[in-house]
């Protein structure tokens, strides 16, 4: 599946992972006790590699490869367990500016994500997360600015970003699809104000509130009044991030899973010896490279130039890949019996991480109605 390159790519992250991450003791040392589920520390050791932004054009500051690249990067992090969980996040919006942003935006945003540094995309609303065309949060023109007021939630690392690619409403006429418009604020606005939202993995997400935010009009990314077709030609990368992200911890939670029934014995002989666990372990490995291979097929796709046709494969990539590192993670629990409860063992955390990814890009439930609707349904 992987050219030479490729698998070297592979495994100099997989080493990384376990020299600097591969601990309970290493990732608390990361990641504040393990109050945080990000790593400033980790992410500024990954850009002196040169891997961040790995799929992203070299005058910015990336490794000038392809999404295939980029989706090793991400698999093999989280299956690492590396607290980097943002940078997908930053790596989705640096998409949208590299496609409609000025060039000024994409040597800010994208140099930025490049050397370890966070951003973030605020989109989901209290009223508008699934449902991003009814937003409410106004830019209303006043001469050569913006001036925004509203609330965002659920937005992961506005707390460490720089930058905020912000989706407003700018006109009220037409359908709710109409009169919405992207703008680009750093965090350190006035009147902008971010609260955290703690969650079962630490704090990851916040609260954003903005109160006459003043934004000048050449911060609009792309064009006033047309975000909803820009953001929607993004969200089959955004699919395929998370797909590859939880590709990575689906075959974490198989791996512990394995070494456990090893070598935990009942009744005089492994547990790995009883058919009953070998067969959800087999039925577990058919599923996670089934959608392994699925994955990186969407990815060489997108590097053949076909991102905009992409819209079915996406939500069947993130759809099943998250579904399957559910799956995964709970399953090393209950082959685990006890232990898989414990912090000890680690599976726990690994279900706690499982859970959001089946929720947040869209949750599973609409993937499942634009996978239906692909169908003439």
């Amino acid at each position: 599946m992987f050219t030479a390159e490729q698998q070297d790519f592979a495994r100099a992250i997989e080493k990384f992972c376990a020299d600097h991450c591969a601990s309970a003791e290493q990732r608390a040392e990361l990641t504040d006790g393990g109050r945080l589920s990000n790593s400033p520390e980790l992410l500024s050791r990954l850009a002196g590699l040169g891997w961040l932004g790995v799929s992203l054009p070299v005058e910015y500051g990336g490794g000038g490869a392809g999404m295939v690249e980029e989706c090793i990067f991400l698999e093999e992090t989280a299956r690492g367990l590396a607290p980097i969980h943002a940078y997908g996040t930053g790596l989705t919006a640096a998409q949208t500016y590299l496609r409609h942003g000025s060039e000024q935006q994409k040597k800010e945003v994208l140099s930025n994500l490049c050397s370890g540094r966070f951003e973030a995309i605020a989109l989901s609303e209290p009223g508008a997360g699934s449902d991003l065309g009814s937003v409410r949060t106004r830019a209303v023109r006043d001469g050569d600015r913006f001036v925004v007021n509203g609330q965002k939630t659920w937005i992961t690392a506005a707390h460490l970003a720089d930058h905020l690619l912000v989706l407003t409403r700018t006109s009220t006429e037409g359908t709710k699809h109409r009169g919405l418009t992207l703008l680009y604020l750093t965090t350190d606005t006035p009147g902008l104000q971010i609260k955290p939202i703690i969650t079962m993995d630490g704090h990851t997400v916040n609260d954003v509130f903005f109160t006459d935010v003043a934004v000048p009009v050449a911060n609009v990314v792309g064009g006033v009044g047309d975000a909803w077709h820009r953001l929607m030609r993004g969200l089959n990368v955004e699919r395929l991030i998370i797909a590859a992200m939880s590709i990575g911890a689906a075959r974490r939670s198989l791996e512990d899973t394995i070494n456990y029934v090893r070598q935990r014995e009942q009744f005089g002989r492994s547990i790995s010896s009883f058919q009953a666990v070998r067969h959800r372990l087999a039925d577990l490995v058919a599923e996670i490279d089934c959608c392994r291979a699925y994955v990186y097929q969407v990815a060489a796709q997108i590097d053949a130039g076909l991102e905009d046709q992409l819209a079915r494969e996406g939500s069947i990539a993130k759809l099943k890949c998250t579904e399957v590192a559910k799956r995964a993670a709970l399953e090393g629990v209950q082959l685990m019996g006890g232990n898989g409860y414990t912090v000890e063992y680690g599976m726990e955390l690994q279900v706690r991480k499982a859970l959001a990814p089946t929720i947040y890009g869209g949750a599973n439930e609409i993937q499942r109605d634009i996978i239906g609707k692909s169908l003439g349904l």
